[in-house]
């Protein structure tokens, strides 16, 4: 039996008043969603553990089936893995943003934690510019997606702790900047990475076309490779993802499934949507599992854009959903599974801990769930809950 699971990252949200207290998903035109709604089940997962942060990292190994307490070691290690960097045993990964920092009478207040969602091009010449300023020995820098990089550490780190600079927007942060600055090799590569920024042509032209410029570097989600098993290994099924972030790359790469690149893949509103299905319902062809993400949702909630938001979760549904759905009609029995990895409400701007709602439809078995469609509430009320993700994969295998 064929199984695609399909992420809109962030999509989660509470009840705005702008939308007479309806949330983001109840007030989108969603018919493709609400269809499988009626003719599924739905439930609720818990996709971070207690006592772990909220994170896309976590969130996902989740939806993947995976207990992330039992062996997550950071964010960026996965990444790390999807720019195919092997980490030694003494080696440190960092994500490291490009993101726009300004300072007032000495304080440090975190902008935007995308450098304006600065493009991929115009952050290579940024990252090109960064790599001749590295000190000879100790670190080493690698060219991600947009504003998302990977900084690698030689040595121990122990006692340095970092943030997400997208939990404090227009926030002061000078806090976590002075974490930087105890360590010697990360305080002057960062001090000097702020001055090169700061002159740089590509950041000058984006002053003077009204952009953001990307004038400081942020690093966070630090770890050592980790250990885990395949899903194959634990699970039986073989696998491929689609995403345009690196951190869903290494997530795959370390658990043995196929990485499919789409061209125009960006992890925004502009992504390749078509791109994305073709691929997906190609690969289904040859695998057991096809996980589709789409990171829009996610985006738009951290900029505490509710128009934008809007947005992002109709086109999930009416670009993705929907024609995923119809294509793998003409293939047979399937399973499809509709979900998000956490919530990113735009009144926040940051990710919570709210379990999620997940839609699983077996072509085999479609019934009246007396549901009229996909959302946070009908998630609850459904009355099926998942402790991790070991017992929600399970559910959908078995379906």
């Amino acid at each position: 039996m064929k199984t695609v699971i399909l992420v809109g990252d962030g999509m989660g949200d509470y009840g705005l008043t702008e939308l007479g207290g309806q949330t983001i998903l109840e007030a989108a035109h969603t018919p493709s969603m609400d269809y499988l709604a009626g003719h599924g089940r739905m439930a609720l997962l818990r996709t971070v553990p207690p006592g772990m942060l909220p994170g896309s990292d976590v969130a996902n190994l989740s939806l993947l089936g995976y207990r992330a307490e039992e062996f997550y070691t950071g964010r960026s290690p996965l990444e790390a893995a999807s720019l195919g960097v092997d980490l030694g045993p003494d080696e440190v990964a960092f994500r490291l943003n490009l993101v726009n920092i300004k300072e007032e009478e000495g304080r440090m207040i975190m902008v935007d934690y995308s450098g304006g969602h600065i493009s991929t091009a115009e952050a290579r010449e940024l990252i090109d510019a960064l790599q001749a300023i590295l000190p000879p020995q100790g670190l080493a820098l690698y060219t991600g997606v947009g504003y998302r990089h990977l900084l690698v550490v030689e040595g121990d780190l122990d006692g340095l702790a970092t943030v997400p600079p997208h939990d404090y927007p227009d926030q002061d942060v000078t806090s976590f900047w002075d974490n930087y600055r105890q360590v010697p090799l990360l305080a002057d590569f960062v001090n000097r990475a702020r001055e090169v920024l700061a002159e740089h042509p590509v950041n000058q032209r984006r002053l003077q076309q009204g952009k953001v410029p990307a004038n400081g570097i942020w690093l966070w989600g630090e770890g050592k490779a980790p250990a885990m098993l395949t899903l194959k290994e634990l699970y039986g099924v073989s696998g491929a993802l689609i995403s345009a972030v690196d951190l869903l790359k290494g997530i795959a790469v370390y658990a043995g499934m196929e990485v499919l690149p789409v061209v125009g893949a960006t992890g925004y509103l502009d992504t390749n949507y078509q791109g994305k299905v073709e691929a997906a319902l190609a690969a289904i062809g040859r695998h057991d599992l096809v996980f589709v993400h789409v990171e829009a949702p996610d985006e738009t909630g951290h900029q505490g854009l509710l128009k934008e938001k809007m947005q992002a979760v109709e086109d999930f549904d009416q670009k993705i959903v929907g024609p995923v759905l119809a294509g793998l009609r003409k293939q047979g029995d399937f399973r499809l599974v509709v979900c998000m990895d956490h919530f990113t409400p735009i009144s926040l701007k940051t990710h919570t801990t709210d379990p999620v709602p997940v839609l699983i439809y077996d072509s085999r078995q479609p019934h009246d769930s007396g549901l009229s469609a996909y959302s946070e509430a009908n998630g609850r009320v459904a009355g099926v809950f998942y402790e991790h993700g070991g017992e929600f994969m399970k559910a959908v295998l078995a379906a």
